[in-house]
């Protein structure tokens, strides 16, 4: 089972996600996760994919695109680090990122395909992660981040972002 990172091995900025992962064996979560984001969305009509809760703010398609994009960066990351590569990795623009995904053009289906597909290849990466990769440390956006943190913070972001859908757009379960 993949402990979790210790404070110095991430910026503290990166707790906000780091800390809403649950106790447990990180690779159910992520199952979990994929299944639980999976049957929330997918039952979401045209309109309601494309809703935004406020002016300016990304619609639920912009969000899911966001999540899946962010979790393929944070995987480029976790490789390089825990390969020892101590190439410095730059931050990325999550704003512009969504602005050039083109998401309000495609449909829900096809996003929550790219999103499983997407989640299967992390969770096959993190297989392949030896034991002493987790603890590797890499320069991460002018920070240090730790393999096993990337894999927490990628892990915590998708609970947040679903946790913004659920409040701010009113999302739930069926």
């Amino acid at each position: 089972m993949l402990s979790r990172p210790t404070r110095n091995e991430h910026g503290s900025y990166y707790s906000l996600y780091i800390d809403k992962v649950a106790e447990g064996d990180l690779f159910s979560i992520l199952v979990e996760q994929m299944k639980d984001t999976v049957a929330l969305l997918s039952s979401l009509d045209a309109a309601q994919a494309d809703y935004r809760y406020a002016p300016g703010k990304w619609s639920v398609k912009e969000v899911l695109g966001h999540i899946s994009e962010t979790e393929r960066i944070m995987c480029y990351r976790l490789l390089r680090v825990a390969r020892g590569d101590q190439t410095p990795l730059a931050g990325f623009d999550e704003e512009a990122f969504v602005q050039t995904g083109c998401f309000h053009a495609r449909d829900m289906t096809d996003l929550l395909e790219e999103f499983t597909s997407v989640r299967q290849a992390t969770l096959t990466l993190l297989r392949g992660v030896p034991e002493e990769g987790w603890t590797r440390t890499g320069n991460v956006n002018n920070g240090v981040l730790s393999a096993r943190a990337l894999a927490y913070v990628l892990t915590g972001h998708e609970k947040h972002h679903v946790q913004v859908l659920q409040e701010r757009y009113l999302l739930a379960r069926a």
